[in-house]
C-alpha cells in the first residue's frame, strides 16, 4: 500500500482508538451520528460521500479531503467524477481551494495504485 495512504490511515485509526477510549459519551455519539450520516437511505453512500467530499474541500479539512477520498475510491467513484467532484469544490470555494485539490489529485493518484 502507498506510504502516504498507509500513514494516513494508520494515524487515524490510532487517534480514533485514544479519543473513544476515553468513554467522552458526547465524543461517541459524535462519531455515531457521523457514521450513521454516511449510511444508505434516500441518498446512497456513494452520493454522501462525494458530498461530504466537496463540504470537506470547501472548508479546506486536509484530513477529512483523504477520508472521503478512501471512501469515495472504495464505493468506486471514477478518476472522471473525481475530477468534476473537484471542479464542484473549486467553483463552491474559490481558488483558495486549488491547493487542496493539488493534495487531494496527490492522494487520489495515490489510491489509483493501490492493488
Amino acid at each position: 500500500m502507498s506510504t502516504l495512504v498507509n500513514e494516513f490511515n494508520e494515524y487515524r485509526e490510532k487517534m480514533n482508538e485514544v479519543i473513544l477510549s476515553k468513554n467522552n459519551l458526547v465524543m461517541k455519539r459524535l462519531w455515531n451520528l457521523d457514521t450513521n450520516t454516511y449510511e444508505e437511505g434516500a441518498l446512497d453512500k456513494k452520493t454522501k460521500e462525494m458530498l461530504g467530499l466537496v463540504a470537506s474541500m470547501v472548508l479546506r479539512c486536509d484530513d477529512c479531503i483523504k477520508y472521503h477520498l478512501g471512501k469515495s475510491f472504495e464505493l468506486g467513484v471514477s478518476t472522471d467524477e473525481m475530477y468534476e467532484i473537484f471542479a464542484v469544490a473549486n467553483i463552491v470555494g474559490g481558488t483558495i481551494v486549488i491547493p487542496h485539490t493539488r493534495r487531494a489529485a496527490e492522494y487520489w493518484e495515490e489510491l489509483q495504485n493501490i492493488s
